[in-house]
């Protein structure tokens, strides 16, 4: 039988891990450490914006975020669980609650029954109501400023074919029935 010798030779780390671990110094090194920690890092707070590696930073409710074109896209996307509760967002109605209130149905539920409960709920619709009103007079209102700033001298047929038109819009006419549009959805509200 042949004698069983051990022909690997030891390295010297691994004869110095071996007595720091028979001498119940585990934490010791065995070897010395070198090299480039590189810059230290800056400390950055809530909502700055900085530059690094060619890209924008930014840190947003304690967490860093890279600045893309897409940042429209995550405020209009559904989280996965509700920013409220904590719970896991519904896929057929939260996003809806989401979109509108910023929490899922269970968390809106939860406000408009307390609002019945305290007897405010009345006035909670009619001023959800009156705000739609203004949001409509207000578009409307823009909407009539930009097609009054047009020019109507010149038009372009689908040939091509560049036509001068003669009349155009009845500029005092127009603000007239815009300010009783304004009036009859002004009456509207509760």
């Amino acid at each position: 039988m042949k004698d069983n010798v051990l022909k690997k030779q030891f390295q010297k780390r691994d004869v110095e891990r071996l007595r720091n671990l028979v001498k119940g110094k585990h934490g010791d090194k065995t070897t010395a450490g070198i090299g480039y920690n590189g810059k230290t890092k800056e400390d950055h707070k809530e909502g700055d914006v900085w530059q690094e590696n060619g890209k924008t930073w930014t840190i947003r409710d304690g967490i860093r975020e890279n600045i893309t074109k897409l940042d429209n896209f995550k405020k209009a996307a559904v989280p996965l669980f509700c920013p409220s509760c904590k719970h896991v967002m519904d896929k057929q109605l939260d996003p809806f609650y989401f979109k509108s209130f910023n929490h899922c149905l269970d968390c809106q539920t939860k406000v408009e029954t307390k609002l019945k409960l305290e007897g405010k709920w009345q006035e909670h619709t009619n001023k959800l109501f009156n705000s739609e009103i203004d949001k409509q007079i207000e578009e409307y209102k823009s909407y009539f400023e930009s097609v009054l700033s047009e020019g109507n001298q010149d038009y372009v047929s689908e040939n091509g074919e560049v036509q001068k038109w003669v009349g155009g819009i009845d500029k005092e006419r127009a603000r007239v029935a815009l300010e009783d549009i304004t009036k009859y959805l002004n009456s509207l509200k509760k």
